[in-house]
This record gives structure tokens, C-alpha cells and sequence, in this order.
């Protein structure tokens, strides 16, 4: 059976490319992000109604379909899982990816973060975490894998990430405590850096090639390697090589 996925913030950067190699595997996925526009955009473009997929008359191997959902507010989240779970039933992978970064990377210090910066990015980069996962919960099927999203900045001391680099350290403890409270598997998965909307980086990896290391975590890495676990480029490549 095609597993069932859903991905927040899955409009663009890393979400956008691990909704696309999950459609490519033939899997149902759900995408939501806070535009209602451009998720529309995206499930069209990912059901193979982009200029691309009509030069070469290929079809995608899986279906996308979305909804707008904003991981600041729980309501939102419950709505939309309870939709999966009646398009496609009980939900295989949960990708809590939604995230945002106010300002430039490197240049919000602690010491000078507004309250307003730091409030919206905690609701979303941390408390949008547990509210996913929470909302998640109910529709999840029994060998359910949640994936968190993370980076260096959880853990090491990085100049000028401000509420960025708290929130994601934040994230990843949400992760282990669901880790330790549900019967789902929960783990953090760090691609290094990546070129997004977010990070802003011109020499960093393409969202695309990180795609697989998600999937790979999602549906191949042994669950006792992720459950509670951080697991990155290193564990993937000697896994697959």
C-alpha cells in the first residue's frame, strides 16, 4: 500500500522538495502552508499540471492534495489532519516542517530581537512543532514516523541566529518527548545547510538533493537510529552507499 504523508510548510524550499520525491515514490501527500493560493498551486504542479510535466506527457506516480493550514494555530491543524485522514485514511509520515526566520540569517542577535520577532517565530518554529505532532496524533497509522526538521543552530553557538536557533533547539526537544510518549517513531533530521527562502545561502545544497535523506529517514532508517534521535548526511550516505 502507498503510504500517507503529510508535510507542513510544503509550499516551498525543503518541503516542496520532499512533497515532490514522496509523489515520485507513489505516495499520497498532503501539503498545507499558510497561503491558500499557493497551495493550490503547488498540488497542481505536483499532480503534473506544471509546463514540465506536459512537455513530456509523464504523470506522477502518487497524488498531492492540500489544504491552507497555519501551524500558530492548533484549530487549523486539526482540521487539516482530520481531512488526511478521510481522503487517504490513516497517516503514514508526518513532516512538521513549517518555519519561519525573521530577518536575514546572521544579523538578529538575542540581545536585539524584538519581543514581537521572537514571540511569532517560537509559535511557529516550536509550539507549531507540538501542535502538528498533538493534531497528528489521533490519525496517525501504527508504524507512523514523524520527521522535525532541524540544523547546527539547535546545538552550536551561532552568531546573529537569534529566536531562529532557540526555536529549532526547541523543536528538536519537542521531538523527544513525543519521542518518549507515542507509539510513533520521532526523530530529528538535520540536512546541513540548505539553500531555501530562509537561509538565503548561495553555496549551500539544493532542497532537491536533501530530498532523499528525508525520505530515507521517513520510510529506511532503523527505528531505534531515529526514535529520539538526530540523524543527518553522515548516517544517510553510510547507510545507502
Amino acid at each position: 500500500m502507498d503510504p500517507t504523508v503529510a508535510i507542513t510548510g510544503a509550499t516551498s524550499g525543503i518541503g516542496r522538495a520532499v512533497a515532490e520525491a514522496f509523489v515520485d515514490a507513489g505516495a499520497f501527500v498532503a501539503v498545507s502552508g499558510r497561503d491558500g493560493g499557493t497551495v493550490d498551486r503547488t498540488v497542481a504542479a505536483l499532480n503534473g499540471a506544471d509546463s514540465a510535466d506536459e512537455e513530456d506527457g509523464s504523470d506522477p506516480a502518487g497524488t498531492a492534495w492540500g489544504a491552507r493550514a497555519d501551524v500558530r494555530d492548533e484549530f487549523d491543524l486539526e482540521r487539516f489532519f482530520e481531512r488526511v485522514a478521510r481522503e487517504a485514511g490513516p497517516i503514514d509520515v508526518v513532516f512538521a516542517n513549517a518555519a519561519v526566520l525573521h530577518g536575514a540569517p546572521g544579523e538578529k542577535p538575542v540581545d536585539d530581537l524584538s519581543y514581537a520577532d521572537y514571540d511569532d517565530t517560537m509559535r511557529t518554529n516550536a509550539r507549531g512543532v507540538f501542535a502538528t505532532i498533538r493534531e497528528a496524533a489521533p490519525h496517525l497509522a501504527a508504524d507512523a514516523r514523524i520527521i522535525v526538521p532541524s540544523g547546527t543552530v539547535a546545538h552550536d553557538s551561532t552568531p546573529g541566529m537569534g529566536a531562529y536557533a532557540v526555536s529549532k533547539a526547541a523543536a528538536e526537544a519537542v521531538a523527544r518527548g513525543f519521542a518518549a510518549d507515542l507509539d510513533a517513531t520521532v526523530g530529528v533530521v538535520d540536512p546541513g545547510l540548505v539553500a531555501t527562502d530562509l537561509t538565503g545561502k548561495e553555496r549551500a545544497r539544493d532542497p532537491e538533493s536533501v530530498a532523499p535523506l528525508f525520505l530515507w529517514a521517513a520510510t529506511e532508517a532503523d527505528d531505534d537510529d531515529l526514535d529520539g534521535e538526530r540523524l543527518g548526511l553522515r548516517e544517510w550516505k553510510a547507510a545507502t552507499r
